[in-house]
């Protein structure tokens, strides 16, 4: 390709440089949320049980436990077998998500020359989702939500420092601090 032909299409390959760097890390950033109970009362809350921890791998149920243990605990909660003041309950799931990319050439100048030759490629990845909910025991009403969503690795350590991430972050705040959060 001669230089002045390269220079016509240096707009182009810039753009779907940026436009594939827009899109991958759009497809991997990591989104992660809490809400609780305005009229919950966290201060009386001290201890907790496990409810169920449901996923499709049945790997991953401990842990999911343990990733929110260490949390929980390192806000000086204590793990009791039954009869926690809160009862915890994890769902874990995924599923495959797909992104189209389509690519023009020849449709360079000011000047209609058609379209060109059009590509469009799929990619495929897949995206985990964990909802953990805190109840209070005595009245089974919800009391705290953490949720996170991220694109997974075909290598299971990746995904469990994923994992490890997202549940710090959904418990950064924890317990909640009405002061705090107005």
């Amino acid at each position: 390709m001669s230089l002045p032909q390269l220079t016509r299409k240096l707009p182009l390959i810039l753009s779907l440089a940026l436009l594939g760097a827009v899109c991958a890390s759009s497809a991997s950033a990591q989104d992660v949320r809490s809400d609780y109970d305005k009229k919950a009362t966290f201060e009386r809350y001290h201890t907790y049980s496990w409810g169920k921890v449901q996923t499709t791998n049945p790997l991953w149920r401990e842990r999911i436990q343990d990733a929110v243990d260490k949390e929980l605990q390192a806000k000086g909660w204590q793990r009791v077998q039954d009869g926690g003041d809160v009862t915890v309950a994890a769902v874990g799931s995924s599923k495959d998500e797909q992104e189209y990319r389509t690519f023009y050439n020849g449709m360079g100048g000011w000047r209609w020359r058609g379209f060109g030759e059009t590509t469009t490629t799929v990619d495929t990845y897949r995206v985990g989702t964990l909802v953990v909910d805190l109840y209070d025991t005595s009245n089974k009403q919800l009391i705290f939500r953490g949720t996170a969503t991220d694109t997974l690795s075909k290598n299971p350590e990746k995904n469990e420092k994923t994992l490890d991430k997202a549940v710090d972050k959904m418990f950064k705040k924890f317990p909640p601090d009405r002061e705090n959060n107005r």
